[in-house]
């Protein structure tokens, strides 16, 4: 090549003489690179999913070529994310083709030094096997002479990661199957938001979504690193930096978070309530709450009854302490007209409970009761007494100006660390953008939900946004950052040991003896949650079918029953105990990735058997091999009993179905290829071992099979290898009606067994037959709502209790705050979103004397999951620690209490006393 061609092709020249001085097109390209061509142009097709990794849930464009995934990118159509991932998100072609996958089935024989390849049927016909074997050898119809119809000898542990449909074919094969112990990463991020967003609100999911942030005024980051753990989410953070927001991030460490905020407030780890109630004191005592929110749509007027002590009153703790068994009698806790009325557990009494059994009643609020109230607020009674003026000393108002009264700028100085004049940089900034005009939001994650009080965090930032009246309205609310694509959807479904579907608790041996126990225990009497017949029927009808009749309770005998925690952490003491035999691990690794993983290894070293589904051979599959007990001798690999099979599983890349991201948004992603060797999906292995297992016992005559019989189980299946259409699953979840017709909303619901639906809050999602999560008009052809993105639960509605965004008479708070508002023409409510609220209910409906139900929900009454339709400020129900949120120093904490020095860390706090799980010294330890 001459000297001439060379200065020709030379980029520069073509720069300096051209139209491109600037290089950013194709004069600063070289003939080779000009002529290299990107992956996606010659991609065969293009398929829409969603990214596998946080909750944030951003889209993804998945590129196929000769049925081989050749790229990811992000999906410029998102409302979530705008074509932006993450470098999680940007590497997720690692994920689902990287070295590490395997595609092939292994066993590992008892005792054995070696993995061995199986064929996948023989398999998957071994493990049904040793699940009908260990259930009928572990079998127990009752525990302390109340029946249980369970067994403790299974358990299972996952779902975060996995798809909604997944998840629904796990709880319901499993609680057929008589198993309690089901568990997900959720137990262990965020059970702490459901129960303090659930006991506060009604529901348990974030009160809005994160495209709304951008309309903040104010947006406190606390308990979480948001730039650098939800990058692609933080954009509408800075957006609304970008519009003149104020960014405070409280937070122990300097992060990337805090380098773009406007205001970095270290604190001390653990000290974050003594913080907030200092927060809730300036408000109160500068008299700067929303005042006409605060009164009409809050529970502070309401008054409690004259029993209740406050801690100020006994140095630290509540009234009604049992300080052996570590537990609270809520009685005194109540409304004034309720107090009296009510058992032990703030419940009214009813038949079958077993009442002044104090041992009992502790068991049944060890089961996570609070956790039910994720779709449905506590008991409480509809119609208190309440004091209009807030002058009452036992109204609420008056009641948290006490409680808070010594939660000083000096306290959060001595406790939290924090100077004086940076909170008051805090009070000033949260209480100047909050009000008519202005709204603040908070944000939060696992440095909140992970504390041993992490619920009373969460119940402290919704007093002070219920104070400030920044719930329900654009640009406030509370954000509840997650962690994995679906924990939310994990949480709703649930694979949880103590839910059923929407949040329903799961039968208690001691509270629940029949259907109508069951009812009476859950529903209240004002508000959607006086519905819970219609939902609970609906799925018992989804689960057994024809099977379900009135005649027979609706099979609800079929449900095994709780008769304490059976958590993730009590799994590995019954595994350790001996009690526990068998254990499936899908998409969660315990070995490396739960509290005192040492313990995890030892319990798992005592199974019989261990079923292992994941991508590659994590820690939980390979620990009786490689595991540092096997380095240090404490176990021998010839020593160890426990059978292992791992089984491969897809990618998202390669099945179809829904994740629920921190918005309570359903996306739907699209199998892309077909998974390879042995792969499947979680949905394909469920479906499959339910089918065997129900195979083996078609013909058995025996009483504890007949779940199992009843169990509807019969999906279509399409593809190669027999999988079960996501699309079936959903549609089953969504509910349909006698005629088989889809049902639309969960107001269709009936309490007669002529619905079935297999999780209320999702009912809608495939309205009209249509899959309503895979619905992607692109967010350029709509407002920031993204209504027609996707779905929301419940009812597509993207900010919850929004009937708070208006004034009582209807009327927007104020123009540039205007979201959801009254139609006076039209005699309906409408707006930017679907109304959280009966859509014809005047502003000033008075509901007739006797109204139950959402019938009795006044015009006025926003929060309509609440047993009273307010926000509650005094929880007199929901919580085992406490009405009010109470600074108290962390378990392993080396500082005394300095509010209550007598009463140092929590005194219904949950130990886990046993060898090997020993505690941090904490205080004068």
């Amino acid at each position: 090549m001459g000297v001439r061609r060379l200065i020709h092709d030379w980029p520069v020249r073509r720069q300096f003489t051209g139209s491109d001085p600037l290089g950013r097109g194709r004069a600063a390209m070289s003939s080779r690179t000009e002529a290299l061509r990107p992956r996606t142009e010659t991609a065969d097709r293009i398929v829409k999913s969603i990214c596998p990794y946080c909750a944030v849930g951003c889209g993804q464009q998945v590129y196929v070529k000769d049925d081989r995934v050749v790229q990811i990118e992000g999906d410029p159509d998102s409302p979530v994310s705008r074509g932006r991932l993450c470098p999680k998100g940007s590497a997720t072609l690692q994920l689902t083709t990287g070295p590490a996958r395997r595609h092939q089935v292994l066993h590992r024989r008892p005792y054995a030094t070696r993995w061995e390849p199986l064929d996948l049927e023989t398999a998957m016909d071994m493990v049904a096997e040793r699940v009908v074997e260990t259930r009928r050898r572990t079998w127990e119809w009752e525990h302390e002479g109340l029946r249980t119809a369970r067994t403790l000898g299974i358990a299972s542990l996952g779902g975060a990661t996995l798809d909604n449909e997944e998840n629904y074919l796990i709880k319901k094969l499993f609680t057929g199957l008589g198993v309690v112990q089901v568990e997900n990463q959720a137990r262990v991020c965020h059970s702490s938001t459901v129960a303090g967003l659930g006991t506060s609100f009604g529901r348990g999911g974030s009160t809005t979504f994160m495209q709304d942030l951008q309309h903040a005024d104010c947006i406190v980051i606390q308990g979480s690193n948001y730039a650098e753990a939800h990058p692609v989410g933080f954009q509408w953070v800075m957006e609304a930096k970008a519009r003149g927001a104020q960014i405070i991030h409280v937070d122990p460490r300097f992060t990337r978070t805090s380098a773009v905020a406007d205001l970095y407030v270290p604190i001390r780890a653990g000290s974050d309530i003594a913080f907030l109630g200092a927060l809730i004191n300036h408000v109160l005592t500068e008299e700067k709450d929303f005042r006409e929110y605060v009164l009409a749509y809050t529970n502070a007027a309401t008054l409690v009854s004259e029993d209740f002590r406050d801690t100020e009153d006994l140095d630290g703790v509540f009234s009604g302490l049992d300080e052996e068994l570590r537990h609270y009698d809520r009685t005194s806790w109540q409304y004034e007209s309720a107090a009296g009325r009510r058992t032990r557990d703030g419940q009214p009494r009813r038949q079958g409970w077993q009442g002044g059994d104090r041992y009992a009643e502790a068991r049944i609020h060890e089961a996570g009761q609070a956790e039910s109230h994720g779709s449905g607020g506590p008991k409480a009674d509809a119609r208190p007494p309440r004091d209009e003026t807030l002058r009452h000393p036992r109204c609420v108002y008056q009641i948290l100006r006490r409680h808070y009264a010594r939660y000083t700028p000096e306290l959060v100085e001595e406790t939290c660390g924090i100077p004086r004049e940076t909170f008051a940089r805090v009070c000033d900034a949260l209480t100047a953008n909050s009000g008519r005009e202005r709204t603040s939001a908070f944000v939060y994650a696992v440095g909140w939900t992970q504390h041993s009080v992490g619920a009373q965090y969460i119940r402290a930032a919704s007093v002070l946004q219920l104070l400030l009246g920044n719930i329900g309205r654009t640009g406030g609310g509370i954000q509840a950052l997650r962690g994995h694509a679906s924990i939310q959807g994990s949480s709703d479904i649930p694979t949880l040991f103590n839910l059923l579907p929407g949040y329903l608790p799961m039968p208690h041996a001691h509270a629940h003896r029949d259907l109508a126990s069951y009812i009476d225990a859950s529903r209240t009497e004002k508000g959607f949650w006086g519905n819970a017949r219609a939902y609970f029927v609906s799925l018992l009808k989804a689960y057994y079918g024809d099977a379900a009749t009135a005649g027979n309770d609706f099979c609800y005998d079929h449900l095994p029953r709780l008769t304490g925690s059976h958590s993730t952490y009590e799994t590995v003491v019954a595994q350790l105990d001996g009690v526990c035999k068998g254990y499936f691990l899908m998409g969660e690794n315990p070995a490396v990735g739960s509290a005192n993983t040492r313990l995890q290894r030892l319990g798992m070293a005592k199974l019989d058997w261990l079923v292992v589904r994941d991508f590659s051979l994590i820690e939980s599959a390979t620990w009786w091999q490689d595991g540092p007990e096997i380095e240090t001798g404490e176990l021998r690999t010839e020593s160890i009993g426990t059978e292992v099979f791992f089984f491969p599983a897809a990618a998202h890349t390669e099945k179809s179905g829904s994740f629920t991201n921190t918005n309570r948004w359903l996306q739907w992603h699209h199998a892309a290829v077909e998974p390879e060797g042995d792969a499947r999906s979680d949905l394909w292995f469920m479906y499959h071992l339910g089918k065997r297992v129900k195979a083996k016992l078609a013909a058995s005559t025996d009483p504890m099979d007949r779940p199992v019989q009843d169990l509807t189980w019969d999906y279509p299946v399409e593809g190669p290898y027999d999988d079960p259409v996501a699309e079936a699953v959903l549609a089953e979840i969504n509910g349909q009606a006698a005629d088989g017709s889809p049902l639309s909303a969960y107001t269709e619901l009936k309490d007669d067994g002529s619905t079935r639906c297999g999780c209320w809050i999702y009912c809608g999602v495939y309205a009209d037959g249509v899959n309503q999560a895979a619905r992607r008009k692109p967010h350029t052809e709509q407002d920031w709502v993204a209504a027609e993105w996707a779905w929301a639960w419940p009812a597509n509605r993207r900010i919850l209790y929004n009937r708070a965004s208006a004034a009582p008479d209807g009327t927007p708070w104020s123009a540039r705050k205007a979201y959801v508002w009254w139609d006076g023409a039209r005699g309906r409510w409408t707006g930017h979103d679907v109304p959280d609220f009966i859509a014809d209910r005047a502003p000033g409906h008075v509901p007739p004397d006797g109204a139950t139900g959402p019938d009795a929900l006044r015009g006025d009454d926003p929060f309509i999951m609440q047993a009273d339709g307010k926000g509650w400020l005094f929880a007199p129900n929901g919580l085992e620690d406490g009405p009010l949120p109470t600074h108290y120093e962390p378990q392993d904490s080396p500082f005394t209490n300095a509010l209550y020095p007598a009463v140092p860390r929590s005194p219904v706090r949950r130990l886990l006393v046993r060898e090997g799980n020993r505690y941090h010294p904490s205080g004068d330890q």
